[in-house]
């Protein structure tokens, strides 16, 4: 498991760091808008990438446990929730918060959907996980999942941000971008449901 965990992180780099390099530009280009607006697109994507988050960390699941359907569906809901909510939190709420926490901006808060708007990013997590029961897929949304998870924490940091930022801050800005994306994503789509996998086999 060790080894697949730096496997994964080692090839998934690259495209978290171009992810991240979109976020900045992102932060460059509406560092300005209202607050308001901020929080309500940060409660689009994050939402969002609670939704394919949920769909990949189900289906990586129930690819890899071979067993009747019926029989790991509750196993399924549970590693689906908490692999995506709780993880999506992580990446893009908490660790956004910390950064802004070091860099005391102004309007520094903790957004965590699914208690602030819980009834819009629960449902959307139950709807990744009834989808990947029916059409489990793991190819393609694992991309979409690292820009929509860049996105949201971009925004939650553009909430914080207020309007001057020193050109120094987009530096920390970005490693922090990256660190919220990078190993977030790589554990809730590949490492967190295939701990279970391992753990079941063993059992």
């Amino acid at each position: 498991m060790f080894k697949l965990i730096l496997k994964e992180l080692k090839s998934h780099s690259p495209f978290t760091g171009l992810g991240a390099l979109t976020g900045l530009a992102a932060l460059v280009l509406f560092i300005r808008i209202p607050y308001e607006t901020s929080y309500r697109i940060f409660y689009i994507l994050h939402p969002l990438h609670v939704f394919l988050s949920a769909f990949v960390t189900s289906s990586m699941y129930l690819l890899h446990v071979k067993e009747n359907r019926k029989r790991k569906i509750f196993s399924m809901i549970l590693i689906g929730y908490f692999g995506s909510v709780g993880i999506a939190s992580l990446s893009d709420s908490i660790v956004p918060f910390l950064g802004e926490l070091l860099l005391n901006m102004p309007n520094k808060g903790i957004h965590l959907g699914f208690i602030e708007e819980w009834w819009i990013v629960n449902p959307m997590a139950f709807l990744g996980i009834l989808l990947a029961y029916f059409k489990p897929s793991t190819k393609f949304p694992h991309a979409g999942h690292v820009l929509l998870s860049t996105w949201a924490s971009t925004f939650h940091i553009i909430m914080a941000a207020g309007i001057n930022i020193d050109w120094y801050i987009y530096i920390i800005i970005f490693l922090f971008l990256f660190i919220a994306v990078w190993i977030p994503c790589c554990a809730s789509d590949i490492v967190f449901p295939l701990l279970f996998t391992k753990l079941k086999k063993k059992a």
